[in-house]
């Protein structure tokens, strides 16, 4: 799976999907997230997640914050895989456990802006 920049940020078109509804969006591809995915509550919405817990998130400046937690189906090739999905505004993110979960790995490369995940 190919990525892409925006601005200078690595992304990727993720597929989620809920009870027969699926969602594409873009999301930047945080190595510093641990989760596996973040989408805004208006995803999350469309989708019709059902808020399963709540789980703290660290970000990088130490502050932690309880965020509503959801499950999902997301693919990755011809794989696809329960993933814990958390709401909040602003970008929707792909984590660090969305590659465990998928066994695969981010090359990144800022100079050439050229974004590729591929099984491990």
């Amino acid at each position: 799976m190919n990525g892409f920049f925006v601005d200078k940020f690595p992304a990727v078109k993720v597929v989620v999907g809920w009870n027969q509804k699926a969602a594409t969006p873009i999301a930047i591809l945080d190595t510093g997230f641990n989760g596996d995915l973040l989408v805004t509550p208006e995803i999350a919405d469309d989708l019709g997640l059902e808020i399963v817990g709540r789980m703290n998130s660290k970000v990088a400046n130490g502050q932690i914050f309880e965020l509503p937690m959801a499950l999902a189906v997301s693919a990755f090739g011809d794989c696809s895989n329960y993933v814990e999905v958390l709401i909040s505004d602003g970008a929707p993110l792909m984590g660090v456990g969305f590659l465990e979960k998928f066994g695969c790995k981010a090359i990144i490369d800022c100079k050439n802006k050229i974004v590729v995940l591929e099984k491990a």
